[in-house]
């Protein structure tokens, strides 16, 4: 006992005495941040924007554990897996933190047998990257899912994704976007015909993924350099992924004598054309960009992969908007499921996921920009009083209000000043003002202020609901 006392004594004397106790630092962890009300008002409009959208084209919501068994999600995302967060071990399980809500989503089918269901869920999904978080990349943040599972004919379900992403980021008015479309098919097709080694498709894949951010040549050189592949092959594929458009070019490439020899790349560019077909009949292909440069680093991909980015014109002099990032993305993955599933059981989905803090980001700087007064509560009405001695009063007639239903606030003072009650509302952006006073309450009225424009008009207590209703639902 002595000898472990004088060890934990020599501890404490490295440690140092009380006096230097470092301060407790008051921040929180990396790769996140907390919300204030004015932000979660924002955050708010765009996730309703967001679910008016999913609930629009019939999906279901569902929810799943925010860790899930470390087998599950191992293996399920490429080069990307070094960076989920492993939880300690709490009694026999190996946890880590959901890294997306895709993979939750395939294994939640496979358990419960699911062959069909369209569903949306938003949930905060964990990745230990290094942030930047003025672009809206944390280590915590939100995923805005919608997919599509089930056995169906081919591109439709695909094409309603597209259809999807073009009608929230025009909802949203963020701007220019542009929607980039390819498929793992062909891409694998491409790599094969270029001369790729098969073991090489997956670590290719992601340096192709790279393009969005980085110039060809240091994509050529990481290919060729760090990944060992033979020049003739990185420059052939140069040949391609540099080549973007629409129904055009998909013919061309139909047409191309080494591509078209593929089957691999022909089902996919057959499949291509009939996706450019249904997106014609939604009327949104002057959005869209079949891009052969896009490769999604997710190892789950199947067939169609898709990336919405933003553009931004830079100045008047230049012809071609630039890219300020990716605000959506998704794709096919028909084998995901099938992963989980005992009997090996495939189950296709699609599907897409909106990029909520890239956009809540660029809303965020929107507003503090144009100094817009952004409200956080949605009081419709306060109640005040005019005179002393009328808490009362102003308490019975808030719960009147509240029993019907209308969102009132109430001052938290016996005998509130009628000035600062005003001046409340004016802070507030309270549009209403319910006004009880000894001669309202003698003739079975309330008077009611409009704080906008201070007219007041005398409304009998019992038409009080149904007037509040009626002017503030203008």
């Amino acid at each position: 006992i002595a000898k472990e006392v004088a060890k934990l004594l020599e501890m404490k004397a490295q440690l140092g005495g009380d006096e230097g106790k470092h301060k407790f630092v008051l921040k929180t962890p990396k790769g996140t941040r907390d919300y204030s009300p004015k932000q979660m008002a924002i955050r708010e409009r765009v996730f309703n924007a967001i679910i008016t959208c999913f609930k629009r084209h019939g999906a279901e919501v569902i929810d799943t554990p925010v860790f899930e068994l470390k087998e599950t999600l191992t293996g399920k995302y490429g080069e990307d897996s070094k960076l989920i967060y492993d939880l300690k071990d709490q009694g026999g399980e190996l946890l880590s933190l959901r890294y997306d809500l895709t993979v939750p989503f395939a294994r939640y089918l496979a358990m419960n047998k699911i062959t069909n269901i369209k569903r949306y869920h938003i949930a905060k999904v964990y990745r230990r990257d290094n942030p930047a978080m003025t672009r809206g990349r944390y280590r915590e943040f939100y995923q805005c899912d919608f997919d599509i599972a089930g056995q169906f004919d081919p591109m439709i379900p695909d094409a309603e994704c597209l259809k999807i992403v073009h009608e929230i980021l025009s909802d949203l008015q963020l701007g220019d976007f542009l929607i980039k479309v390819n498929d793992r098919r062909i891409l694998d097709g491409m790599f094969a015909v270029c001369g790729v080694p098969d073991s090489k498709f997956r670590t290719i894949c992601s340096s192709v993924d790279k393009l969005d951010k980085m110039p060809w040549e240091e994509v050529r050189s990481e290919m060729v350099g760090e990944k060992g592949l033979s020049p003739k092959a990185a420059d052939h594929i140069g040949e391609y992924v540099q080549l973007h458009g629409g129904l055009d070019l998909i013919e061309r490439l139909l047409q191309d004598p080494k591509l078209s020899q593929n089957k691999l790349a022909k089902e996919g560019l057959g499949d291509m054309k009939l996706l450019f077909e249904y997106l014609t009949l939604f009327g949104i292909t002057g959005k869209i960009s079949f891009d052969l440069s896009l490769a999604r680093g997710l190892d789950y991909y199947t067939g169609v992969i898709y990336e919405a980015v933003l553009l931004q014109q830079e100045n008047d002099h230049v012809e071609e908007p630039v890219s300020v990032g990716s605000v959506a993305g998704g794709g096919r993955y028909d084998g995901l499921v099938g992963m989980f599933d005992p009997k090996g059981r495939k189950v296709p989905c699609v599907g897409v996921s909106i990029g909520i803090e890239r956009i809540f980001s660029i809303l965020e700087q929107r507003v503090e920009a144009s100094e817009e007064k952004i409200r956080t509560t949605e009081t419709q009405v306060l109640v005040a009083s005019a005179q002393k001695k009328l808490l009362e009063e102003r308490l019975k007639l808030i719960s009147e209000l509240w029993d019907a239903g209308v969102k009132a606030e109430v001052l938290y003072k016996k005998n509130p000043k009628l000035l600062n009650q005003l001046q409340y509302c004016e802070d507030t952006g309270i549009p209403l003002v319910a006004i009880v006073g000894e001669q309202e309450l003698k003739d079975g009225v309330v008077k009611l202020r409009v704080v906008a424009t201070r007219e007041e008009v005398n409304v009998r207590r019992e038409n009080l609901v149904e007037e509040i209703r009626m002017r503030t639902s203008r």
